[in-house]
Parts: structure tokens; C-alpha cells; sequence
């Protein structure tokens, strides 16, 4: 920070040279009210000689952000994933059975087969309730 002043004070035409008994004062006072200045404005989120404002700064992060986020796939919970390779296998199985040579007429047989499957399973239980309530 001190030589990122210095160089900036050095531009302006300051001396910067220091004091012998106390190392981190200058030796000019006008010199040392202005690394004051620089100190403070660095505390408080002011741009002095160029450095970012507190905007810049959270806008420059959200930028890295969005770039990391479009570089990291979406996290997905244990459940659904496993769903998913459920549903990946089910579909890769229809697949292997038809022999995928017609295109879209397999994909619709599959998609349709996987719907009624899906049916089935959730008319079972519902079933399966109503006849025990009957038979009671």
C-alpha cells in the first residue's frame, strides 16, 4: 500500500523521502497529511489514484461468479439423481430391446410404454388399499 502511494506521490511531485528518528513519517508534512488522506480514504471504500470503487468491486466478484457458475454442473440432492438414473436405465432397457432403428417411432413407443409403466405403479397401491378396505 505504502508504494502504491509513493509511486502515485512521486507523479504529483511530492518528496518522499522519510524521517530518520521515525520511519513512518515523511519528512515533509505535506507528504505525510496526504498519506494520511490515502490511509483513510483506503479505510472508508473511497478510490484514491485509481483503485476500485466498493460497485466495481461486488460487480467484478458477480462476474466471477456467473462464470463459475456456468462452468459448475447444478448440484443435485442423493434423490434425485437417483431417480434419474432410474428413469436413464428404464429408457436405455426399452432402447436395447427395440433396436432403435426407426427413430422417433421407437422414441414415442418408449415414451409411452414408460408412461403406462408409471401408471401401473401408482394405480397399484391405490388398488391394492381399495380391495383391502372391501375385503374388511
Amino acid at each position: 500500500m505504502r508504494t502504491a502511494f509513493e509511486a502515485w506521490a512521486q507523479r504529483d511531485g511530492h518528496i518522499v523521502r522519510r524521517r530518520e528518528d521515525k520511519p513512518d513519517e515523511y519528512l515533509v508534512f505535506e507528504t505525510q497529511r496526504r498519506w494520511v488522506i490515502w490511509q483513510a480514504a483506503l479505510e472508508h471504500g473511497k478510490p484514491p489514484g485509481g483503485r476500485k470503487t466498493a460497485a466495481q468491486k461486488e460487480a467484478a466478484a458477480a462476474e466471477k461468479r456467473a462464470a463459475v457458475a456456468v462452468q459448475r454442473p447444478a448440484e443435485i440432492n442423493p434423490d434425485e439423481a437417483a431417480v434419474r438414473n432410474q428413469v436413464l436405465n428404464e429408457v436405455l432397457d426399452a432402447f436395447s430391446t427395440l433396436g432403435g432403428e426407426r427413430g422417433m417411432d421407437d422414441i414415442l413407443k418408449v415414451v409411452q410404454g414408460l408412461k403406462k409403466k408409471q401408471q401401473e405403479q401408482a394405480d397399484a397401491p391405490v388398488a391394492s388399499k381399495v380391495m383391502d378396505r372391501h375385503n374388511a
